[in-house]
Parts: C-alpha cells; sequence; structure tokens
C-alpha cells in the first residue's frame, strides 16, 4: 500500500474515533456500526481444498450469472449482524434497508460507517432519524470489518459449490448467515478494531 494511501486511512480513523467520543458524550446508547452489500449467486470461483496426496481433485464450476444480495450491518462492540437479502443494489433496496435497520435498533444512535457507493449517497435516499451516516475513503475496503463477514459467509456456505436454482442460492444464504448470527462472540472477534474498541471503551 503506497504511504500517502496509509496516511489517509490513518488520518480517517482518528477522525472517526475523535467523532465517536464526541457522539458518546451526547448518545449515551451509541451504536457503531459497518454497513455493506456483497452479490451472492450461481457464478463461482474455484478454491483450493484437501485432497489425498497423488489425487488431483476435480471442483464443480458454473457461470451463470443470477445474483441476490445480502445488505449487512456489523456491530463490532457486542457481534450483532443485521442483514437482509435484497433483489438489487440500488437506492430503493437501501431505503428498505435503512428502515428495518433503524425498527430493530429504535432506542439507539446507529453511527453506521459505509463506503461511497452511488446508492448510499443519493438524493432519494431516506435516513431515518436515529440512523447517522459516515462515509468512509473511497477504495478502503480493509477499513470496513464487515468485509470479513463475507468471507466468513462465502467460505463457509459457498465454498466449491454450485447451485440448481436461485432459490437454493437465498436459502444457502439465509442458512448461513444465522449459523453466524447465532455466535456473536465470534462475529466480535472476527470484526473487532482496537482503534473503535478505544474510542467505544472511553
Amino acid at each position: 500500500m503506497k504511504r500517502r494511501q496509509v496516511q489517509k486511512q490513518s488520518r480517517l480513523i482518528k477522525k472517526i474515533t475523535q467523532y465517536v467520543k464526541i457522539l458518546k458524550k451526547s448518545q449515551p446508547k451509541l451504536r457503531v456500526m459497518f454497513q455493506d452489500e456483497a452479490g451472492f449467486g450461481r457464478i463461482n470461483k474455484p478454491k483450493r481444498c484437501w485432497c489425498r496426496q497423488g489425487i488431483r481433485p476435480s471442483v464443480p464450476c458454473h457461470h451463470i450469472r443470477e445474483y441476490r444480495y445480502l445488505y449487512g450491518a456489523v456491530s463490532p462492540q457486542d457481534g450483532e449482524l443485521f442483514s437482509l437479502v435484497m433483489p438489487y443494489a440500488n437506492t430503493d433496496c437501501m431505503n428498505v434497508f435503512l428502515s428495518e435497520l433503524s425498527k430493530t435498533y429504535p432506542e439507539d444512535h446507529v453511527l453506521l460507517i459505509l463506503d461511497n457507493a452511488a446508492w448510499h449517497c443519493s438524493s432519494t435516499l431516506v435516513i431515518p432519524g436515529n440512523i447517522e451516516l459516515y462515509p468512509l475513503l473511497p477504495y478502503t475496503p480493509e477499513l470496513n470489518p464487515i468485509e470479513m463477514i463475507w468471507d466468513e459467509v462465502r467460505e463457509k456456505g459457498f465454498r466449491n459449490e454450485i447451485f440448481r436454482s436461485l432459490e437454493a442460492v437465498i436459502d444457502r444464504l439465509c442458512a448461513t448467515v444465522r449459523a453466524l448470527c447465532a455466535e456473536p462472540a465470534r462475529i466480535a472477534s472476527i470484526t473487532r478494531r482496537q482503534w473503535l474498541n478505544e474510542a467505544l471503551t472511553f
């Protein structure tokens, strides 16, 4: 990573940390969440796998471009994961996601840290009163710990497997996410960042 990019990321982390500390003084029920979307579908990429010595593994692969999108927001401090499977990555679906997120945490002030996708900053985006959006720098997925959740879902539910229908993809996606949500301590360990922990325990 280039030195200038590292410096920009360090400055952004410092800004977020300072802002979280300020919000904590006025918002006793502050919940910091990281949001993103990931596509899951019938197209797949072969991954490494174990096999006996001397055997060349055979991995199924196909390229049918049918997708659904998993919208998610993760709370590293307690390992809570809120998610919805949506048909598209657009403003309408983002509005539904924000509305349901707001209803799920009605007593919290949610600081939602997210990237600069077009549907995250659309003029028709409806932001509920208890949600505040905080944009990340462009092209900095490493600053968004929910990316680790996507890796986990793909590893546990979609590794070297093909699906006969899009409905089967959705069923597997929901089952994998439900299993992950049942382990909040694991989610917290995957997504926790020291700088955020320090800001929240200030």
